[in-house]
């Protein structure tokens, strides 16, 4: 799939989801600026720099 349907087609679906968690009263109470979402962009960003350029080759596979 190309990747700007791709997209295209996460955008429509992810608002879709929001729209009916709005409707249904289960949107979440905290802003979307607060504490527990910058801690967990915090922790993505360690991961994303701890993990290798490069994955080497599982052992075993040869």
């Amino acid at each position: 799939m190309h990747s700007d349907t791709h997209l295209l087609l996460h955008r429509l679906r992810s608002a879709e989801l929001r729209l009916r968690a709005t409707e249904s009263g289960r949107t979440p109470a905290a802003s979307r600026t607060g504490l527990r979402t910058r801690l967990g962009w915090a922790l993505v960003d360690l991961g994303l720099h701890i993990l290798p350029r490069h994955p080497s080759v599982a052992a075993g596979t040869a």
